[in-house]
């Protein structure tokens, strides 16, 4: 399996590619991709350096993460990645399937064939980043996957809410997940869209259901998956800044 700390930045998604949205799309996706540990040390002086921006950019990012509960910004000593203690991991887990729920009912309801191809697209990506043990993209594409569903149910607020909650999880798993074992989930989420795609509520809710067991089965709430050296972490950044 290739190291997560040669993986590099994905294009920027958001629309105003601000420079506090360029660093707050980065540290999400490491997030996303487990690449960031819960618990570390996210020091502005690094982030800074790494992402050639000043420590004023990188506040406003940090900021933006911690209205989505996955940075904790503590007075007077610093922002760090979220680390949920098994009581609040459980608790995530409980939002979540109430957010999956509501948000696989409106997409059987909303659904168009283009945004459904779109979603097919996106799990062969996931399929094919776990098959060439591309462990780190295949994770955010898995939770980016959750992230479309809920545009696709085109409803703003459950959006923002999931996107909480899919970030949550990523930290949730890199803590409790007990070892390393097979990743399916893109077999799941192709049953659940061609559920969604007949247009079976019943069903999509059901096998929605059963995916979110599944995650959490994995799961000791009685490893190497992730580094808390920023600059391992984003090497990627700084090559590229090197090689301008």
């Amino acid at each position: 399996m290739s190291s997560l700390s040669q993986l590099e930045p994905r294009p920027v998604k958001s629309s105003s590619n601000t420079q506090d949205d360029i660093v707050y799309e980065h540290i999400f996706d490491a997030i996303l991709e487990q690449r960031l540990a819960p618990g570390t040390k996210l020091s502005e002086e690094a982030l800074g350096e790494i992402f050639g921006v000043s420590r004023t950019i990188i506040r406003r990012a940090l900021l933006r993460l911690s209205h989505e509960q996955v940075v904790i910004i503590r007075p007077n000593r610093g922002a760090v990645v979220a680390a949920p203690s098994v009581e609040e991991a459980r608790q995530i887990f409980a939002a979540r399937r109430v957010v999956e729920l509501a948000v696989t009912e409106l997409a059987v309801l909303n659904a168009t064939p283009e945004s459904l191809a779109r979603m097919r697209a996106m799990v062969q990506e996931e399929q094919d980043a776990f098959a060439r043990g591309d462990r780190g993209t295949g994770i955010r594409l898995s939770g980016e996957f959750h992230l479309e569903l809920a545009h696709m149910a085109n409803n703003t607020p459950l959006l923002n809410f999931q996107r909480s909650v899919v970030s949550q999880t990523s930290l949730i798993i890199a803590q409790y997940e007990v070892g390393h074992q097979a990743h399916c989930s893109f077999n799941e989420h192709e049953i659940l869209l061609n559920a969604i795609e007949s247009g079976d509520k019943d069903t999509a809710l059901q096998k929605m259901t059963e995916h979110l067991n599944h995650i959490e089965a994995k799961l000791n709430l009685d490893g190497d998956s992730a580094s808390t050296d920023l600059h391992v972490v984003f090497s990627g950044v700084a090559k590229k800044r090197r090689g301008r």
